[in-house]
């Protein structure tokens, strides 16, 4: 992994499990962000999931828009089956423009059953993240999808680009 950075918690939200940072870093690349999901579409999740034991350069998982509501039909959240593990939480879901459509959220859950399913994982929707960042004066770029669909390797360079390790 990369060296230490200093960063300054510029706003949260706990409720979303979202979060603001800043570092002293310049800013390389701002992802595009798209507000819907579509059920069955394509996703792609960038992260840095147990990099103890995985890759500490970064993982890329690729899966499906599975649910347009989380648990519970929480409307705030999308269900995903790309698979995706602690160290994950606070990473991009993109779409096939690479363009950001959710930010993975850290919490597992189980069945009353007790089964623990796979890949059922589960994302807040990004009209939820730029409600929050609106709210604290940060502007995002909103991306229509008007360009051609990326493969997954240009996804994950894309990706690589702007996400980093917290």
């Amino acid at each position: 992994g990369s060296p230490a950075i200093r960063a300054r918690l510029v706003a949260r939200d706990a409720a979303n499990d979202l979060a603001v940072l800043s570092t002293d870093l310049p800013q390389k690349v701002v992802p595009p962000l798209s507000i819907r999901a579509r059920m069955g579409e394509n996703v792609y999740v960038y992260g840095f999931p147990q990099s103890d034991v995985l890759a500490s350069t970064g993982n890329f998982t690729i899966g499906n828009v599975t649910a347009t509501a989380g648990s519970n039909d929480d409307t705030r959240k999308i269900q995903i089956s790309a698979p995706v593990h602690g160290g994950n939480s606070g990473g991009p879901v993109l779409d096939q423009y690479a363009n950001v459509i959710g930010v993975i959220q850290s919490k597992q859950i189980a069945f009353a059953s007790g089964d623990v399913p796979q890949n059922v994982n589960f994302a807040i929707k990004t009209s939820i993240a730029l409600n929050f960042l609106e709210a604290n004066g940060i502007e995002a770029p909103i991306n229509v999808r008007t360009n051609d669909p990326l493969d997954g390797a240009m996804i994950a360079e894309k990706a690589r680009n702007f996400t980093v390790q917290v």
